[in-house]
Order: structure tokens, then sequence, then C-alpha cells
């Protein structure tokens, strides 16, 4: 996967003149980089476009075309990229609990990387409410920027890792996860789940998200939102101001004909 990368581009789509060294520094420069370079979005799902997982497809969409996507294709992308700069790193998969009332199926994609002796989450493709630095599998608080989060086991059942976000005082599950490699057929029929499903929340909700140390913009559907810590702002947006908002806040390139799922009914 990772002999045809283009990591020139792919430097230069998140503003790195160089590639990092291969060490917890260089993880958390490239990291930081992409995850505030490259928004979190779902357009194609919403206009009926196929997500396609390649390593080409996914370059050509969220670095030639300057795009985003949604898990599966940004951190297939960053896996291939941290594989090729010589990280030791697995996929895995977890279960979304943020925002759930019922237990939901294993549709989040996330990394694990192997270093100074612990795992450590990368998760470039969790939108706007998701991790900047590469986070340790310690048990413990670790405060980025503006967000605090920390993964603690769960031994109820099955054992479980949980990432967690310190929200208004106590903290919420983001989602749940076995530290467990998983394999490209196991994207792929969660990936079709995701972006087909009727009910699925991609198909259901538009969604652009872009994450940054001092604000994290979020837009769904028509509300639009700037976070900054347990600061919200916030507004109803017109319909004739979503797609000028995509451009000018998220940098994505949307045709002024686009329709999308989530406003068609």
């Amino acid at each position: 996967m990772s002999a045809d990368l283009d990591l020139e581009a792919y430097l230069g789509r998140i503003g790195l003149a160089a590639p990092p060294r291969a060490d917890l520094a260089g993880l958390r420069t490239l990291h930081l980089a992409h995850a505030s370079s490259i928004p979190f979005e779902n357009l194609d799902v919403q206009m009926g476009l196929p997500i396609r997982l390649d390593l080409a497809s996914l370059q050509d969409k969220l670095v030639r075309r300057r795009r985003g996507g949604y898990c599966f294709e940004q951190n297939s992308l960053f896996l291939a990229v941290l594989r090729q700069l010589g990280f030791e790193v697995i996929p895995c998969e977890a279960r979304v609990r943020r925002g759930a009332t019922t237990l939901l199926p294993r549709t989040h994609m996330l990394l694990l990387v192997r270093m100074e002796g612990l795992h450590w989450l990368c998760d470039v493709g969790f939108g706007g409410e998701g991790l900047l630095h590469p986070l340790p599998l310690d048990g413990q608080a670790h405060t980025q920027f503006l967000n605090t989060f920390r993964v603690v086991e769960e031994a109820v059942g099955e054992r479980l890792n949980v990432l967690q976000s310190w929200q208004q005082g106590a903290w919420e599950d983001l989602y749940a996860f076995r530290a467990e490699e998983r394999f490209p057929p196991d994207f792929e029929m969660a990936n079709h789940y995701t972006s087909t499903y009727p009910e699925s929340r991609f198909v259901k909700t538009l969604t652009a998200q872009l994450s940054g140390p001092e604000v994290r913009r979020i837009l769904r559907n028509r509300a639009y939102a700037e976070i900054r810590g347990d600061k919200i702002e916030g507004r109803e947006l017109a319909p004739e101001e979503v797609i000028p908002l995509l451009r000018e806040v998220f940098g994505i390139e949307v045709m002024e004909e686009a329709r999308f799922r989530a406003f068609e009914g």
C-alpha cells in the first residue's frame, strides 16, 4: 500500500516541508498537521457517490483535490503515511458511543502506534470532537490545547479500551475499541454500511468538521458551531449559506448545483 504513496504531495497538503522522524515528536507533529488541515466531511455520501478506500482514490480526493473524508478515508491515508515513515502501527475498529442511545456496530477506524513501551491512539478521523495529538493508553488525563482526553479500560463483559473527553465537568465516552488489528475487508464492509445504510447517521446527516488548537468548527446539516473548550457559539444557516460556508470555512469546493440527501427528505 505505501509503495504508491506520494509522500511529498501529502506533506504539502498538511503544510509540512519535510517528513518528520519516526519518533514521538514526529508523530505529534504529523498528527496535528493532518487533523488541523484535512476536514472531516461526508459530502460524497450525501451526494450519492461511492466512498473508495484504495490508496490511489484517497490521494486523489484528500490530497490532489483537497477534499476531506470520514474515518475510513482519513485513517487509511494516515496509516499509509505512518508505515511509509517507519512507524509500528496497526488499524483497529471501534463502536462510537458519542451521541448514541443504543449499541452501535463497529463503524469507526482508529490507529494504534507502538512506541516507547506504550500504545498510542492516533485518530485523525473523528472530526471536530477528536484528538489533535496521539494519546497514550495509560488511563491518565491528557490536555490537548482546550480539550482533555483519556483512554480507560472497561472490564464489563469483553475488555475494552474507551476514549473519553472531559465535557462540562464529567467524563464522556467517545468510542470503545479492542487493541486488535483489523484488515482491509473489515473496513470495506463497515464503510459500505456507513455510506449506504438508510439509517446511517452519515446518510441522514450532512457534516463537515475541522479541529484546531484554538477552535473546533462543526457543521451538521444547517447547524454551524465554533467550539472553544466549554464555550460554544453557533447558529442555524439559511439554505443558501451552506455551500459558501463549506468553501470559506472548510476549504471544500462544492458545485452550486450540488444536492444533499439530508436536505432532500
